[in-house]
């Protein structure tokens, strides 16, 4: 199932990605990229923590959901569909919306990575409080919507973010709690579409393509290929 994979990263690498624990925090239109390009790359253990249910405004970006599949929750979905793909997957999944009353559960789970695909700024930030106090790796994603130009997505790290305000909220968050590490974000440099608008307007491909880089990120980020 996997050859070509192993034909391009060789078989050592591919059992180290393989064997790796992932977490994905939000299963939308970021999330849902990132979970089938896992799954799809032979990753084997990864935990979605998600408490959304499948809306028919999902249906043009989040690859999970299809019009059979409203109302139905979002972590089950994605479940179902990633076990379609690899049944050998070990998924394991948490209804929950994920804050600082609950950030203690991932104490529970194994994580060698954690990728941060969440709405609420107030998330991301336990996030990068919770990953950088236990030297966990992570990666968050930052603002896809209002956008229209995948190609100016780029992963690089919080500080070095422009034109995103949900950036900007986090970026005071995390210089107010002194952290001083490097935040990995994926970003885009494009400035939102439509700012007088308050819904979040969002084609398909710029949080897809923002999910692709994101496991990318990941996988590159534990796998040893010479140049």
């Amino acid at each position: 199932m996997f050859q070509r994979i192993i034909s391009l990263i060789g078989e050592n690498n591919f059992n180290i990605i393989k064997n790796l624990n992932i977490v994905i925090v939000g299963i939308g239109g970021v999330g849902g990229y990132v979970f089938e390009s896992l799954i799809r790359s032979g990753i084997q253990n990864i935990t979605i923590i998600d408490n959304d249910n499948i809306d028919i405004s999902n249906l043009n970006r989040q690859i999970i959901t299809n019009y059979h599949n409203i109302g139905e929750n979002k972590t089950r979905e994605a479940k179902k569909r990633g076990l379609n793909i690899n049944p050998s997957a070990n998924i394991t999944t948490y209804n929950l919306f994920l804050d600082k009353n609950n950030m203690n559960i991932l104490n529970e789970i194994k994580v060698d990575y954690l990728i941060d695909c969440c709405d609420s700024v107030d998330t991301k930030f336990e996030i990068i409080k919770y990953c950088t106090t236990n030297n966990i790796k992570f990666i968050t994603c930052l603002g896809t919507a209002k956008k229209l130009h995948p190609e100016l997505l780029s992963i690089t790290t919080l500080d070095k973010t422009s034109y995103d305000p949900l950036a900007r909220i986090l970026r005071k968050k995390v210089n107010n709690a002194k952290i001083r590490k490097k935040i990995p974000v994926v970003s885009s440099t494009e400035k939102i579409k439509g700012n007088y608008n308050k819904e979040l307007g969002s084609m398909s491909f710029v949080p897809n393509a923002a999910g692709i880089l994101l496991s990318s990120y990941v996988i590159n980020d534990c796998i040893n290929i010479d140049n």
